[in-house]
């Protein structure tokens, strides 16, 4: 019992230091990290521990389904370079050059485990840095990077830890015979996701109430993960396009009263996750901290801080080089990119280097390192120490460095939301016209015919019966579901401003239901 109150305690400190972070305007994983610092030096209290095998599939399966769910493939594919080159090159060259530096203060550190620490760290948390990004409106290219980035650099960072930590325990040849299997590993796990996707989303929408319909999502979720997990596959990989998949065929399937819900379900799990990994690190941290002698701790910091600064330097090295280079091939052959992306720029080359935090991946690849994992206390300190470094020193000066580069405004998601309202008007009024004539009718056209002229126009509905005007509304929104999704799947407007949309349509779906549903019952 007491176990469950501290948990609840911290889960309400949590949820106020994240509402004064939002006060403040700064990413609320830094004030979490707060939190763990001070529970790996609070005296007095209860152990905790997690099981290392439960980790990762606990706090990364939700937390990357819900990002890949909001990926756009259009943007994806319009910014595969920089992504790609992020997730690859990056993530390589920082395990590399991690490795090297843990064997330079740990000569008897075995490589596999130098290199499980690399991948580690690796791997940047985009959600801390696009919390605040987004207050303050950078170029959407921006945004599309680092968020991309973060679903496929998990990916490759913890299939490299997987190869790492199974040579330790000796289930792995080399790494030269690894990579084959890897290339092979990725692919089949690249089919998984789909065909599972195929196969659990005409089940999903069979539950039609919320509370069975929410918690079938959250088991499938696992059921993903464990399967990938059982046939030696990538549950990263599984996971990501399970979740695109389901993105690009659910929207027009699931109705906006399960929708609703089920988004500010997953909202908050996702939050009391972040919140429970770094009250779990700080747990895992305390014991070792106690084990520590007064010259131990010097060398743990020295590692820790020598870590978290080549971290950081190498995601600011490769990003200004490539930066660099895209920017001079421009100059000399000119740009040739589609009219909705800009070109980069030294200002988005300097955000997207600086945008390196880590956070809830790095926690949970450290603690599921199994117990008998070489230098494992270690580790575990050095990764805590890279997401706290990182965490202050580029999540505190990640909002006046935005402010101080002056991007130049861009509406990119406005545009595309406007001429996504025009064309959903246009589907919208001409299934109005095919209505038969009625008052409710003449409603809902005048309705529409003044968003469709930007004026805002009182719709007084007369003697009109709720039920057929609902009725109508209902007909009209299901014509703009449509042509929303065909917009989309165009290539017209990215998934931004398809979501934003959705939502808009969703509770005026709901708001329909309802109307239709007091009609009835005043009947």
């Amino acid at each position: 019992m007491a176990q469950f109150e501290l948990i609840l305690g911290l889960l309400l400190v949590g949820a106020l230091l994240t509402g004064l972070a939002g006060r403040l305007k700064l990413p609320y994983p830094v004030l979490l990290a707060l939190i763990g610092v001070c529970l790996a030096f609070a005296p007095g209290l209860p152990d905790l521990t997690l099981d290392p095998d439960l980790t990762l599939a606990l706090f990364v399966a939700p937390v990357l389904l819900d990002a890949a769910y909001d990926a756009s493939l259009r943007d994806l594919k319009d910014n595969w370079w920089p992504v790609a080159s992020l997730t690859l090159i990056a993530v390589g060259l920082t395990v590399v050059s991690v490795a090297l530096v843990i064997r330079l203060f740990l000569p008897d550190i075995p490589w596999p485990a130098a290199v499980a620490l690399g991948a580690i760290v690796a791997p940047p948390d985009a959600s801390a840095a696009t919390a605040v990004l987004r207050m303050l409106r950078p170029p959407h290219r921006v945004l599309v990077v680092l968020e991309g980035e973060s679903l496929f650099n998990d990916a490759s960072a913890l299939l490299i830890y997987r190869a790492a930590v199974g040579l330790i325990a000796g289930t792995s040849g080399t790494f030269l015979a690894a990579v084959p299997s890897l290339l092979i590993l990725g692919l089949g796990s690249a089919f998984l996701g789909i065909v599972l996707a195929r196969l659990t989303l005409p089940i999903l929408l069979r539950f039609q109430e919320v509370g069975p319909a929410v918690l079938m999502q959250f088991l499938t979720v696992f059921l993903v993960w464990i399967l990938a997990d059982q046939l030696h596959l990538s549950p990263i990989i599984t996971m990501v396009c399970n979740a695109i998949t389901i993105a690009r065929t659910a929207p027009t399937k699931i109705p906006a009263r399960l929708r609703i819900p089920s988004y500010a379900v997953w909202e908050v799990i996702v939050f009391v996750l972040n919140i429970l990994i770094f009250i779990f690190v700080g747990f895992e941290l305390k014991p070792l901290l106690h084990r520590l002698n007064p010259a131990e701790w010097g060398h743990y910091l020295t590692i820790g801080g020598t870590i978290c600064a080549t971290t950081i330097l190498v995601r600011i090295g490769w990003v200004m080089s490539y930066n660099s280079f895209v920017r001079l091939k421009n100059r000399l052959f000119g740009v040739h990119l589609p009219p909705r992306l800009t070109p980069p720029t030294l200002q988005s080359g300097i955000m997207v280097s600086w945008c390196g935090m880590r956070g809830i991946v790095t926690l949970a690849a450290a603690l599921a390192l199994p117990d008998n994992f070489p230098y494992r206390d270690l580790l575990l300190f050095t990764a805590f120490s890279v997401v706290l470094g990182t965490l202050i020193l580029q999540g505190l000066t990640l909002r006046p460095l935005m402010l101080a580069l002056r991007f130049a405004g861009d509406r990119v998601i406005e545009d595309e939301v406007r001429l996504a309202r025009t064309e959903l008007t246009r589907s919208a009024l001409q299934v109005v016209e095919s209505e038969a004539v009625s008052e409710a009718r003449a409603a809902v056209w005048r309705e529409y015919e003044a968003r469709l002229a930007t004026a805002t126009v009182e719709s007084h509905t007369g003697t009109n019966t709720g039920s057929e005007l609902a009725l109508i509304q209902s007909h009209a929104i299901a014509a703009e579901r449509r042509t929303l999704d065909q917009l989309r799947n165009r290539g017209d407007i990215g998934d931004d401003a398809f979501h934003r949309l959705e939502e808009e349509l969703d509770w005026a779906e709901v708001y329909a239901q309802r109307s239709a549903g007091v009609a009835a019952e005043s009947d």
